[in-house]
Parts: structure tokens; C-alpha cells; sequence
């Protein structure tokens, strides 16, 4: 059941009645089954229940309405989501692969037990389920990241851009589609503005380090257009929760401003001494 008092709803696809029946017998007192004769019945069906869809699709592979199994299911992953596991008495190599672009949840092969059919539907369930929370993590974090208000850049394990915020396109110049898969030193190029002193790269100091607050007292970002502002960064390692490094988060912002008022006050009081 999807939740408690509410019976998961299966839709059975098969063009032979008797495979539909002996489905239905199997799974009726525990689930919803709703039969569908051929791919086109399927979709029909699904169109006409776009606010109440099944949970579930069982699908035979080798439908022979003109519309078969994997044409059905490619037409259902496009427009709806819903996961789909086949069942299959054989199928050559060709199907297979067509098959397996549809992304199932899994392949049932006839003859079977009802406790492998079971079996099946249950983990089908489950990997949906555990993907639907994935996604709406990775959709929760990426709104979070993108509304802080500051520039925020995250690299994989080698140091690629996996991601970049608003803020960081604006003040590295670089657009999403342009950093993503680049190596951060080429996205996220920061000097010394003293000349002849160096300024850590944020991976290897991450690496070393771990978290650490700041690359330097004098440290500027030289964007793609080769402007230079000066930024304050801070690094922190992503790690999985083995403690396995996963990448880098970089969290830098501007601070010209900050800058000014630095060297306002400096030479207000160089002027005081003369």
C-alpha cells in the first residue's frame, strides 16, 4: 500500500485475457488491478486518469496490437511517472535494448510464482520510491544553494564544476552551461594581488585542511573578462556518510566594498602620522 488505508494501484498490460486474469487472482487482495488489453488501451486509460494514475504498470513486453510492450512503455516515460516493470515469456536481443532505454524497474520472466511477482513489485516500489526522495533532495538543495546570498560553487571528487549558483555566474562571469564539467582552477581563478606571493588552490587546501576559512588576506578573483575582485573564500569537503570525499564546496564573496573602507581608513591615518 502506498500509504496506510490506501491500496496500491496496479495497471496489468497484456493482450492475452487469460495472463490478465491469472495476474488479477495473484495480486487482488492486496492491490488495485486495473486491466488493459493492449498498449493503446493502456494509454487511453492513463489519459483518462491523469488525476488519480496507478502506482504501478505491469507491462508485457511482446503486444502484438500494433503497439507493443517497450513502444508503449517509451510513450509512458516520456509523459508520465510512473514506474513500469515488464513482464516477458522471451524476447530477442533487439527488444532488449529497446527495452532497456525505457529506465524499467524491473523484468518478470513467465512462468513465475506469485511470490516472485510479488517480490518484484515490492522492490519496484521501493526504487521508485527511494529515486522520488532522491530527486526531491537534490531539488530542495539546489533551491537552497541557489537563494543564498552568496557566490557558491560545488566540484566532484576530481575537481570538476558539478555545480555553480547565480551569484557565482555573475561574479566569475561564467555561465552554468559553460562551468559545469570544467576543472574549478579554470572557473574559479583566484591570485595574490601582492606581487610575488601565492594564494592556495581551494581543493588542495580543502584535501589538507578540511573546512577552512579563508585563502589569504589578499586574495582576488580574476574573472572570465579578466576583472579582479577582491573576494573572501571558504571551503568545505562533501563527503557521503562513510566519510567517503565526494567534492568541494567553495562559498566566496566580494568584498570591495569592504576594501575601500579598509584603505580609506589606512589613509586617513597615514595622514594623521605625517
Amino acid at each position: 500500500m502506498t500509504d496506510e488505508g490506501i491500496r496500491t494501484k496496479i495497471l496489468v498490460v497484456d493482450d492475452e485475457p487469460d495472463n490478465v486474469e491469472l495476474l488479477t487472482a495473484y495480486l487482488l487482495n492486496d492491490y488495485d488491478i486495473i486491466p488493459a488489453y493492449s498498449g493503446s488501451e493502456a494509454l487511453d486509460i492513463l489519459k483518462s486518469c491523469e488525476d488519480d494514475l496507478p502506482d504501478l504498470i505491469l507491462m508485457d513486453i511482446m503486444l502484438k496490437d500494433g503497439m507493443d510492450g517497450v513502444e508503449a512503455a517509451h510513450f509512458i516515460k516520456l509523459n508520465y511517472d510512473i514506474p513500469l516493470v515488464y513482464i516477458t515469456a522471451y524476447a530477442d536481443d533487439n527488444i532488449m535494448r529497446r527495452a532497456k532505454l525505457t529506465e524499467p524497474f524491473g523484468y518478470i520472466l513467465k512462468p513465475f510464482e506469485e511470490s516472485e511477482l510479488r517480490t518484484n513489485i515490492e522492490i519496484a516500489l521501493y526504487k521508485y520510491e527511494m529515486e522520488r526522495r532522491l530527486k526531491e533532495s537534490k531539488k530542495w538543495l539546489t533551491a537552497v544553494l541557489n537563494s543564498i546570498g552568496d557566490a557558491v560553487i560545488a566540484t566532484d571528487e576530481e575537481g570538476l564544476v558539478k555545480f555553480i549558483n547565480p551569484f557565482a555566474e555573475a561574479l566569475t562571469g561564467w555561465d552554468q552551461d559553460e562551468a559545469i564539467g570544467l576543472p574549478l582552477s579554470e572557473v574559479f581563478v583566484v591570485e595574490n594581488e601582492v606581487p610575488g606571493e601565492k594564494t592556495d588552490d581551494p581543493i588542495q587546501k580543502v584535501m589538507k585542511e578540511g573546512m577552512f576559512y579563508g585563502l589569504g588576506s589578499h586574495t582576488v578573483l580574476v574573472t572570465k573578462s579578466k576583472t579582479r575582485i577582491p573576494v573572501d573564500v571558504i571551503g568545505s569537503p562533501i563527503r557521503n556518510e562513510a566519510g567517503k570525499l565526494l567534492g568541494t564546496l567553495v562559498l566566496f564573496y566580494d568584498i570591495s566594498d569592504r576594501k575601500r573602507v579598509e584603505n580609506m581608513i589606512y589613509d586617513q591615518n597615514s595622514r594623521k602620522d605625517i
